[in-house]
């Protein structure tokens, strides 16, 4: 009698999945990694005061604060809050001692009044910015520069600007002058690295569908398939879903920038190009079919 053979050991659930599932959570760990510290060094650079000009008792603090930035009309808005000290300022520095005239640089729009013994106030200006175009999208720059010096009832008063920015979508590096006693900063305006980094990415993705949707092209074409609507349907859909995605794309960039001759619409005439060739190629091949069966009908 020959021995009972003996069925081979189911394998393990959790011992198969074990090799899959280490090296994907060291992926994960290592892009939370990087992603915090990118968010962390991002944050601490928007959180950056600069501070140039006088620090004498008597004089006037001026904090500047970027609050958003216009490409396309080529502007920022800066939010100025204005803080007289020592003998310059009264309740606390609240108020001035004196008709306090705040004049800015030629790039900034207008200049601020303030009237003696009133409450001072928040005020907005916008501040122009050259060099660079919105067309260079996501990797566009700009430069201007922001100054102050103040007048107090008619004379010149020393004046210290603090100088930070709260516009999430662009990074700023200010530049101070050689001399400590002046109010003004050189800026330099670039997209933030978390916005050119969705970018990026999204230029990724775009390339992405379009390589999917021309290799599923040339499959439903060299293997003759007829119309499969299911294949249209998909490339319809990544078709407009993929203008709709670039619509997402932070900062509002106008048609033609670089997002678009890098990616978008490249990615776009390919999708376009391979629908039209699964359809000619799907209505061909039922029309052969048709006749075929038209043919093999008269015969009969």
């Amino acid at each position: 009698m020959a021995p009972p053979s003996h069925s081979p050991r189911p394998r393990r659930f959790g011992a198969s999945i074990l090799p899959v599932l280490l090296p994907l959570a060291l992926l994960i760990l290592v892009a939370v990694s990087v992603g915090s510290w990118l968010q962390f060094t991002e944050r601490n650079a928007n959180d950056t005061v600069h501070t140039v000009g006088s620090r004498t008792a008597d004089r006037v603090d001026v904090e500047a604060t970027v609050q958003s930035v216009d490409a396309a009309a080529r502007e920022l808005v800066l939010r100025v809050r204005v803080t007289p000290h020592g003998a310059l300022g009264e309740e606390e520095g609240t108020a001035p001692v004196a008709d306090l005239n705040l004049q800015t640089s030629v790039a900034t729009l207008s200049d601020l009044l303030f009237e003696a013994h009133e409450r001072l106030a928040p005020k907005d200006v916008q501040v122009a910015i050259t060099g660079g175009s919105i067309s260079d999208y996501p990797f566009d720059t700009y430069e201007t520069d922001i100054e102050f010096w103040a007048l107090m009832g008619g004379k010149q008063v020393p004046v210290r600007m603090l100088f930070s920015n709260n516009a999430t979508l662009f990074s700023i590096s200010a530049t101070p002058p050689p001399s400590v006693q002046e109010a003004v900063l050189g800026l330099r305006l670039a997209r933030s690295g978390s916005l050119l980094a969705f970018a990026v990415f999204m230029m990724v993705v775009m390339w992405a569908l379009a390589g999917s949707v021309l290799i599923g092209a040339w499959y439903l074409t060299t293997r003759g398939e007829s119309l499969v609507w299911p294949a249209l349907s998909w490339m319809a859909a990544t078709l407009f879903a993929l203008a709709a995605f670039r619509n997402t794309a932070p900062g509002s960039p106008p048609i033609g920038c670089v997002l678009d001759w890098f990616a978008f619409l490249w990615a776009e005439t390919i999708i376009a190009l391979c629908l039209i060739a699964v359809v000619v190629t799907g209505v061909r091949t039922a029309l052969r079919a048709a006749l075929r069966s038209s043919d093999t009908h008269i015969t009969k």
